[in-house]
């Protein structure tokens, strides 16, 4: 069974990234645009799961997203 609390992060990070690089920004600039340092953009990048969320959101902001409820792999409808 996949554990949610590991590969959700690590998924944010990588989509993160992708964005990142497909707008040609480095992790400064990114870190700018969203009023957040660099450490905290490059500590997303990698997946770190003790990210304040607010922070996370300025991030997603810059990309015209936020995070949000999913259904758990696994998981049926409780």
């Amino acid at each position: 069974m996949t554990n949610v609390a590991e590969t959700s992060p690590k998924t944010v990070g990588a989509f993160v990234r992708e964005r990142r690089l497909a707008a040609k920004l480095t992790q400064r600039e990114l870190g700018e645009l969203a009023r957040v340092g660099t450490r905290l953009v490059s500590e997303l990048e990698r997946g770190k799961p003790t990210l304040r969320m607010d922070a996370v959101n300025r991030v997603l902001q810059v990309f015209g997203l936020m995070l949000g409820h999913v259904e758990a792999p696994g998981s049926e409808n409780k």
